[in-house]
């Protein structure tokens, strides 16, 4: 029978813990409130642990890690919440990791101009005040063929700019089949809303026809919006009107076009075996008025919502008072002209940005990345079977929905915790890994994972004993 009464009496004593030659460390290092604050919070966990646990060797061994644990615990005080992890899900622009990371050399370019003064605001060449988009509005405009451009922090923000600049008063009409919920609880209708315009459907959810359009004109439309639905797909019995079909309409009653592309992409994927996916110079080239689209989708970048058009409707937003409210920061503009210089080159942009050298990686170099973090893995004799499982990524982020890429992951299948205990623990590194689970099976999908991050997925594994029993992290 446990004797947990024992147990509790075999719990250091806080004096006790104080005269540690470690805990006295940690008070010079931080502050004695700060230690004291972690030794009484693993205290209570510890009496937890023991009150729920029925096996008196586990018990005793994690009162043996109690000094381990209020270390961890003080420096996670000290630790920023917002932190690198390892994304092992597959899911390459994935929402809640952050969606495009940016590539290492543009962020150290970023972070030289983000340390100092730069000339964010200045015209160096007229030595007055200048423009933040200037930065990379010419970029935009030779790689879309837009007349001008600009930025502000997101898509949502984008698209309530152009209704508020072009529309605020009016009607803009949508299809329903269009009126997509972009995340969050975000819908387009209450964007719209939000613009001070007001919104006309027309046609069904799954066909819309050019005379609904043309029916819905009256001399109080302000603008007819198209909205590409890049994170999901009707497909079946249906029919829509593109951009090149609503010109001559729009034309002939003086109101513009605009679409809204969500997930804005720059070069053809298809040519590296993706699903087509309209390019943001299709709709200029088709005739758009004012297209906006994601920075931190497919194109690679920061986030933003880029807006791109007509320069008299791009000044018209840029004169709005909303756009300072939703304007870009210099870390964004920085971003933004990096990634764009890289699309001068197609080669360069899908070597140079991380998403699209995930996307177009293919299935023989992500296996091959896979074999090494298995063979790591396996020399670091963890207590679990590690071997190799086809897999599937996606792009995510609400972009080409139905798309699935061929990869591989390393399978984990550990022989002395559950499947679910592993990801949990795994998910309370100092570095978290955040892996997928399946058929009871631990999956790292090596695409999204970057090689840097091997031996630290090793390590971190092996000397916190992350596979055994007992762990360091076990209560984290």
């Amino acid at each position: 029978m446990m004797n947990k009464n024992m147990l509790y009496r075999s719990i250091p004593k806080v004096d006790v813990l104080l005269e540690n030659e470690t805990v006295q460390e940690l008070i010079d290092h931080y502050s004695r409130d700060t230690v004291m604050e972690a030794i009484h919070a693993e205290m209570d966990k510890l009496r937890k642990f023991i009150g729920e646990c029925d096996d008196e060797e586990a018990a005793k061994a994690q009162i043996e890690l109690l000094l381990a644990h209020i270390e961890m615990t003080v420096a996670a005080m000290h630790t920023p919440n917002m932190r690198m992890v390892v994304n092992g899900t597959g899911t390459i622009l994935h929402t809640n990791l952050g969606r495009a990371p940016i590539g290492h050399e543009h962020m150290r370019r970023i972070t030289a101009i983000a340390t100092g003064y730069s000339n964010l605001e200045y015209n160096l060449k007229a030595g007055r005040r200048g423009e933040r988009y200037s930065h990379f509005e010419k970029l935009l405009c030779k790689l879309t063929g837009a007349e001008a451009a600009m930025a502000v922090n997101n898509n949502a923000a984008a698209v309530m700019l152009i209704l508020s600049s072009l529309a605020k008063g009016g009607e803009v009409v949508v299809s329903r089949g269009e009126l997509v919920e972009i995340g969050g609880k975000f819908r387009i209708p209450d964007v719209m809303e939000q613009s001070g315009a007001t919104l006309v459907e027309v046609g069904t959810t799954n066909k819309t026809h050019y005379d609904d359009y043309e029916n819905a004109v009256t001399e109080e439309t302000k603008a007819l919006l198209k909205v590409h639905t890049s994170n999901y797909r009707i497909v079946g019995f249906t029919e829509s009107v593109g951009i090149d079909e609503l010109i001559p309409l729009a034309k002939e009653r003086g109101i513009p076009v605009i679409e809204d592309l969500g997930s804005g992409v720059l070069i053809d994927l298809s040519k590296y075996g993706i699903t087509y996916e309209p390019t943001v110079q299709d709709s200029i080239a088709k005739g758009a008025d004012v297209v906006c689209f994601s920075g931190d989708k497919l194109l690679g970048g920061p986030q933003a919502g880029i807006v791109i058009g007509r320069k008299k409707y791009i000044d018209m937003m840029k004169k709005n008072q909303l756009t300072r409210a939703l304007r870009i920061d210099k870390f964004t503009a920085a971003a933004l002209e990096l990634v764009l210089q890289e699309y001068l080159s197609e080669e360069k942009a899908v070597q140079n940005i991380p998403v699209l050298k995930m996307i177009t990686r293919s299935l023989e170099d992500v296996t091959w990345k896979a074999e090494k973090l298995c063979r790591l893995l396996k020399e670091a004799e963890l207590p679990a079977k590690i071997g190799l499982e086809e897999c599937e990524s996606q792009i995510g982020g609400g972009s080409l929905p139905l798309e699935r890429i061929p990869s591989m992951a390393v399978a984990v299948r550990p022989e002395r915790i559950s499947v679910a205990e592993l990801e949990e623990r795994m998910r309370h590194l100092p570095v978290p890994i955040i892996p997928r689970v399946a058929n009871d099976t631990v999956l790292m999908d090596v695409r999204t994972i970057e090689r840097r991050f091997f031996q630290i997925i090793v390590s971190q594994l092996k000397e916190l004993d992350v596979l055994e029993e007992v762990s360091l992290i076990a209560g984290r």
